[in-house]
């Protein structure tokens, strides 16, 4: 059987068990202490479930003669740290469960650091509890199924099946703490043998031990669990920019769309020099593009609350849940609100606002094998036409570039750029597959934000139009070997988070001066300038309003600098 060879270890580690080797069998079926099982799950978990952990560890440094202990030593110490981990949790009948749940969670964190480069921190947390079943649907392959069959279930009924001595408690107690006393020893005496190893290691290579399988998830659960505690929930909402008001003087009605992009890179974006011109829409309409805007974060779950909140980033996503927003500012301006969604949801931004679901052929009159970003456009014209007086503003959600399956999110017609990846599983196709089907669903993008326009320059006789779309997040397509999106942001490549931003404006928005807008556009901006610009396009005045956040400000046209 598996762990008919454990007996063997715990003789060679004595203080791991308080039982005699004769007492290790028990009928026809091996039987093992509680340590003993602790110790072989993590010795399993080490050497299975750390792939990504250990290629990463090579990369940044060479196995050679004079690395080869050092590197032996980061193994020990990082199988020590998983018992300590486990120990504490492993008692008389919560070994069996814990351990199970510990090797099915870890199987599939191997799959997605494995196959994706995939880091789960608390961000990703998030971002995983806000996805829904459809968008979970595209990250089930085959290779995950036998990750989790080979990593977790089989381990699991392994364990299950294992008989357990048990000591009685004190015994036990004692010979835990004994366990747990002997890993925090090996972790202290391998510190303090290569100490120069690891003050580099521990500074400089912290992406690699973010890919530690289970310690780093569980630390990020933690993390994530405890955040709701640290924040004090007020009865009522923080109230932002009390005092907003459109001032009278303004005249004049506006008409503004906000497309809230998903998962587009700027790179990736013809109107910003790539190659292909995925973008012949926006280059059609005359857009300003700002080529150097970058996200709060690598996920939506943590860059759409950003864009919405003041200093969003400073404050954390969790804020959105406590604290007014740039919907709730509008409305008590006077501005009418509305938010259209074909993504999951608003990540509470438009709790309070008048939301709309466009996921469903039942509210999407565009829906093929899935409902399409150009959908939110069909009844918008009816809405503008119900508000007889005051400004709007409108916030398309996108179901945009949604990895992995980017083929999915684009019609037929859009797939000019062959072949293309069909596989979820990214890491089985080659990267020009991968980046046709990219491209294909950033042209799709390119359409929807034009026929936005076309809608605006229909309004443009009565209104002050304007658009602005700027995505949430980039995108990893294989680089280095990373795909997707999520990482870390202080370790996150410059593809996740350099996005593209685009403006444009109807004739009648006269606020602007497009000559000083276009001398403006390589500035560097990030996702907390949204709630500045969108307050400076409405002309909302607010001692909350800050100029130096503002993207229009050096290019009013009422303005002398």
């Amino acid at each position: 059987m598996f762990f008919g060879g454990i007996p063997v270890s715990l003789r060679l580690m004595r203080f791991s068990t308080s039982l005699p080797l004769r007492r290790m069998f028990s009928g026809r079926r091996p039987v093992v202490t509680v340590n003993g099982l602790v110790l072989v799950s993590a010795l399993f978990l080490l050497l299975f479930g750390n792939h990504r952990f250990f290629a990463k560890l090579l990369t940044a440094y060479p196995l050679s003669i004079t690395t080869a202990l050092p590197l032996f030593s980061v193994a020990a110490v990082f199988a020590s740290l998983t018992v300590l981990l486990l120990a504490p949790l492993c008692w008389r009948h919560s070994t069996k469960p814990v351990l199970m749940t510990v090797l099915l969670l870890s199987s599939a964190v191997a799959y997605f650091g494995d196959t994706y480069g995939a880091v789960i921190s608390d961000d990703m947390l998030r971002n995983l509890l806000h996805t829904n079943a459809a968008e979970a649907g595209d990250l089930l392959t085959g290779r995950l199924f036998v990750y989790v069959l080979l990593l977790g279930l089989l381990p699991s009924w392994l364990v299950w099946r294992t008989p357990l001595v048990w000591a009685g408690a004190r015994r036990e107690l004692w010979s835990r703490a004994r366990l747990a006393g002997a890993a925090l020893l090996a972790v202290i005496v391998m510190l303090f043998a290569f100490g120069s190893f690891y003050a580099s290691f521990l500074r400089l290579h912290k992406d690699v031990r973010q890919y530690f399988n289970p310690g780093y998830y569980l630390y990020s659960a933690v993390r994530f669990a405890v955040q709701p505690l640290r924040s004090k929930h007020p009865a009522a909402l923080t109230p932002v920019a009390s005092d907003a008001a459109i001032p009278p003087t303004d005249v004049t009605r506006d008409l503004v769309i906000l497309v809230v992009g998903e998962t587009a890179r700027a790179d990736r974006f013809g109107i910003n020099g790539y190659a292909r011109d995925t973008t012949p829409a926006l280059r059609r309409h005359g857009v300003y593009s700002f080529t150097d805007f970058r996200a709060c974060g690598t996920s939506t779950a943590v860059s759409v609350p950003c864009m919405f909140l003041n200093a969003g980033e400073q404050k954390g996503a969790s804020a959105i849940h406590v604290e007014e927003n740039l919907l709730d500012v509008l409305s008590r301006a006077g501005v009418s609100v509305l938010w259209l969604d074909n993504n999951s949801d608003s990540k509470g931004v438009a709790e309070r606002a008048d939301f709309r679901d466009y996921r469903s052929p039942a509210t999407n009159p565009v829906c093929d094998t899935e409902c399409r970003d150009e959908g939110m456009l069909a009844h918008l014209q009816a809405y503008i036409d119900s508000k007889p007086k005051g400004d709007i503003f409108i916030v398309l959600h996108q179901m945009g570039n949604h990895g992995p399956a980017y083929y999915k999110r684009y019609p037929p017609a859009f797939e000019r750029f062959t072949p293309v990846c069909r596989d979820a599983d990214l890491s089985r196709c080659d990267r020009e597959s991968i980046g046709n089907a990219y491209d294909n669903a950033i042209l799709y993008t390119d359409h929807f934000l034009g026929k936005a326009i076309d809608l605006l320059k229909r309004n443009d006789h009565r209104f002050e139009t304007a658009l602005f779309y700027v995505s949430d997040h980039g995108e990893s397509l294989g680089e280095n070997g990373i795909y997707l999106h999520g990482m870390p942001k202080a370790l996150a490549p410059a593809a996740q988070l350099h996005v593209p931003a685009v403006m444009w404006f109807g004739n009648s928005f006269h606020l602007v001066d497009r000559d000083k807008l276009r001398q403006q556009t390589g500035r560097p901006f990030n996702h907390e300038h949204v709630f500045h610009t969108v307050l400076s396009l409405f002309e909302v005045e607010s001692a909350t309003y800050d100029p130096g956040k503002d993207m229009l400000r050096d290019a009013k046209a009422h303005e002398q600098h």
